[in-house]
């Protein structure tokens, strides 16, 4: 099956990875630049940086054209805060950031086009990625602090290739919102904690919540004032996927 990758810019990308590719130059903020797009389309393009739109996705499904099936890669953000109570896919979506927003608008559209069209559409509900390239190892390496473990709300966490895997599967068969995460809730203290292990670092220092939010920024912050379980079944009853990695430690040992 020939693959294609839209991007605005190539230069600096994973020449390997692009070796199964045909690249296609176009901007999504320049509607004008675009080919028109058929067949299966994986979308991971991300909103622009401020509001609470996303006027990308609306200059993407103008240049769809004959489109079977597209899968969306949005937030499991757009949840908001659930007080860490495990949540599926009937949860009210109530963002609190605008970042979150802006995936939701973008989730909005794609329903919307969807029913016009009568094409499938499906929407994967994803929190941090973890992988090979993908570990904050320069911010172990500043000894940065994090969040005491014993004050940081739960969270959710996929391996990139896990979360491949989904993408793949979505492609194949899936049809609504689906939540993906490897099935095994955390904190993302732990997960610096261990992630600076896996490396050989040092652990980084620990602060309670007063000092967290005297000095850490506020992107950071946002991610520790929203806590929630993401529940999978229905990502495993629908399109059979199971992660390969089921934990972080799992994860960090393919890393």
């Amino acid at each position: 099956m020939p693959v294609q990758a839209l991007s605005r810019d190539f230069s600096g990308k994973d020449t390997q990875a692009l070796s199964h590719l045909t690249e296609v130059v176009g901007d999504l903020d320049k509607p004008d630049s675009l080919p028109q797009i058929s067949g299966r389309v994986i979308i991971s393009a991300p909103p622009p940086r401020e509001g609470v739109h996303d006027p990308r996705m609306s200059n993407l499904i103008a240049a769809l054209l004959d489109v079977e099936v597209v899968v969306y890669i949005s937030t499991s953000g757009v949840y908001g805060d659930c007080a860490g109570q495990r949540i599926d896919e009937q949860q009210p979506p109530a963002p609190l950031t605008e970042r979150a927003k802006r995936r939701l608008d973008a989730e909005l559209q794609l329903q919307g086009w969807a029913a016009r069209s009568g094409a499938r559409l499906a929407i994967l509900r994803v929190p941090g990625i973890y992988g090979p390239g993908r570990l904050p190892e320069q911010r172990l390496r500043e000894g940065r602090p994090v969040l005491d473990p014993a004050q940081a709300p739960v969270s959710n966490r996929i391996h990139a290739e896990d979360l491949a895997q989904a993408l793949w599967l979505a492609a194949e068969h899936g049809d609504g919102v689906y939540n993906i995460s490897d099935g095994t809730p955390d904190s993302m203290s732990l997960y610096f904690l261990r992630v600076a292990e896996h490396l050989g670092l040092p652990q980084p220092p620990l602060v309670d919540w007063d000092e967290a939010q005297r000095t850490f920024s506020p992107a950071l912050l946002s991610f520790y004032r929203e806590s929630r379980q993401l529940d999978i079944r229905k990502a495993r009853r629908e399109l059979g996927f199971e992660p390969r990695y089921a934990n972080l430690l799992e994860g960090l040992a393919a890393c």
